[in-house]
């Protein structure tokens, strides 16, 4: 017997599954304070890298079997060094029981995972004396990526330019001393002598392009390498792209020469 229950739909609001992008800091020593002053040291240069970006602080790479639990105050510490920055720390993934003691004493929320929402559709079953004619498939309209951030004249010292979210196409020439930054991949028109840092948050597929390599630093993804270590005859002074490759043992930049 199927019994019909009555009920009563809010008018004024709806509540309904919701995904939040998060900037994920995966935090690798429990030293919350030299994190904090980290954090603080290599985005000081960079004040507009972050918009207000809700960070979910990840201590699930943490060792808490043999690791020391954070103090209040240096926990406090990072969330400063996180809001200075422009990020709202929103909530706290792995670590002990201390952290999470912690995380909720500051209005954080604790969760194991975070997960996109899933959507299970229910198709029902046709009579089988009737041939159910096949479901058309929804198109869905290409995302529209942004467009590149293009800059047309040079870079001097002391110079810094961001692309947020997009790649960077520069048409003239990066002075030692002036810094490019993109979220996407980097393009040099000409000879690239400052500082390119591709993948600033974090994506591996960026890569730097120049047509005179002859840089500071190149960083994709946080992985780096500066003049400090000679560049290869191959590529120095020469149409050049960077980019990472992952082996069994770890991380490294790759540098490729460009042939007409």
């Amino acid at each position: 017997m199927t019994v019909a229950l009555a009920a009563n739909a809010p008018t004024l609001f709806d509540i309904k599954s919701a995904q939040l992008p998060l900037v994920a800091l995966r935090v690798k020593t429990d030293r919350l304070d030299q994190v904090a002053d980290e954090l603080a040291a290599q985005y000081a240069d960079v004040p507009d890298f972050f918009d207000n970006d809700a960070l979910l602080i990840d201590f699930s790479q943490l060792d808490t079997g043999h690791s020391t639990d954070p103090t209040p105050m240096a926990f406090e510490a990072l969330l400063q060094a996180a809001r200075s920055l422009r990020l709202r720390p929103v909530a706290v993934r792995g670590g002990g029981t201390v952290h999470a003691q912690l995380a909720e004493q500051a209005g954080l929320v604790v969760t194991d995972e975070v997960l996109p929402a899933k959507t299970t559709a229910i198709t029902p079953t046709p009579s089988p004396s009737v041939a159910a004619a096949p479901a058309p498939t929804p198109v869905e309209p290409p995302a529209v990526a942004p467009s590149a951030l293009v800059i047309d004249k040079p870079l001097r010292s002391g110079q810094q330019v961001y692309a947020r979210g997009r790649d960077l196409v520069v048409l003239a020439m990066v002075n030692p001393g002036a810094e490019v930054i993109a979220d996407g991949h980097i393009h040099v028109y000409a000879p690239l002598r400052g500082k390119a840092i591709a993948g600033a948050r974090g994506n591996t597929e960026a890569r730097i392009f120049a047509l005179a390599m002859e840089p500071e630093l190149v960083s994709i993804a946080g992985i780096y390498r500066t003049s400090e270590v000679p560049w290869p005859d191959e590529v120095l002074g020469k149409p050049t792209q960077v980019r990472l490759f992952s082996g069994p043992d770890g991380d490294k930049l790759v540098m490729d020469a460009i042939k007409p």
